[in-house]
């Protein structure tokens, strides 16, 4: 991508993350969405929490992938185009693609262009013939993959991470029922997803001791304090996380120490003592609830692989 186009993404960036803050901050309850999280230093906290011991997900995730990968390879057959949905430092490609039988191509997709560097590298060295393509997309609407890989390649969706979680139930099948569109017909998707378990793993999970979860949410206000005339002070603000049981989600709040208020894009907005930001969810799914999830996006689950505890699972459906 040219210099000019990068700038042009990153103003439309800018943009956005204002247009969102401005929106979210001034609803009741108070909200930030989640994808702001992941600026460069953000992508950074969160590769240092998928390696505390309290986060289970990641290398649960792996686990199954590395167990389960020749029935995973097998399922989907050769000739891939895996088209990674937010593909991070791109480890979990590089593990996909190595026990998948001849793959086609590697299609990292981002909103960010920046952010598809390092996936792009770590697939690119460790697999140099392989045609890697990188898609910068707002991966939550529709983009285009045409020309991206060879005509008769069969697409493989591959969402790892349990990131389906971060959307609310309608707006996992609406990303579903688009990322179905964007691929090819007779295209499969290789789901992660975590489930339902005891509160004090999930809340543990979301709120180390360590502290490094707080300082990822909290970097939050630091990203729009440089990119969106904010002036957050944020040591007066605390990270919480809540398993919400009714909905069966973890949620991760920024929480007033006391009552403040605070610049946004020269707009005004004040915060009572204990008022907080809603800046992530991350449900959880039970077996039966994510069957139901993908077939109302269209999608026919065809086998689910898990770890002997239970705590995560990956899927893959068909179109």
């Amino acid at each position: 991508m040219s210099g000019a186009a990068n700038r042009d993404a990153a103003t439309a960036q800018a943009e956005a993350l204002r247009a969102d803050a401005l929106a979210g901050l001034a609803g009741a309850p108070k909200t930030l969405p989640c994808k702001w999280l992941y600026d460069a230093e953000g992508c950074r906290l969160f590769e240092a929490i998928t390696r505390l011991p309290e986060y289970y997900p990641t290398r649960t995730e792996v686990r199954i992938l590395q167990e389960s990968g020749p029935d995973i390879a097998a399922t989907i057959g050769p000739g891939a185009a895996v088209v990674e949905f937010g593909p991070g430092d791109g480890a979990k490609a590089v593990q996909l693609l190595g026990t998948l039988q001849a793959p086609a191509a590697y299609l990292p997709v981002d909103i960010a262009p920046e952010w598809l560097d390092a996936a792009v590298a770590r697939v690119s060295a460790a697999f140099p013939g392989l045609r890697v393509r990188p898609v910068v997309a707002d991966f939550t609407l529709p983009f285009d993959l045409a020309g991206r890989a060879a005509g008769s390649t069969t697409h493989v969706g591959f969402f790892p991470g349990s990131t389906i979680g971060n959307f609310e139930p309608q707006e996992a099948v609406a990303f579903l029922r688009r990322a179905r569109a964007s691929l090819r017909p007779g295209a499969r998707m290789l789901l992660g997803a975590d489930l339902v378990k005891e509160a004090a793993i999930l809340e543990a999970a979301y709120d180390d001791t360590a502290g490094v979860t707080a300082a990822f949410d909290l970097n939050l206000l630091a990203r729009l304090n440089r990119e969106a005339g904010a002036n957050f002070d944020l040591a007066a603000f605390r990270h919480e996380a809540r398993w919400n049981t009714r909905l069966e989600r973890i949620e991760m709040h920024l929480v007033a120490r006391h009552a403040q208020s605070v610049l946004v894009a020269g707009h005004c907005f004040r915060f009572a003592a204990g008022e907080s930001i809603h800046t992530e969810s991350s449900h959880k799914y039970r077996p039966d609830r994510l069957r139901v999830l993908a077939e109302a996006a269209g999608w026919r689950p065809v086998q689910m692989w898990t770890d002997p505890e239970q705590l995560f699972s990956v899927w893959l459906l068909e179109g």
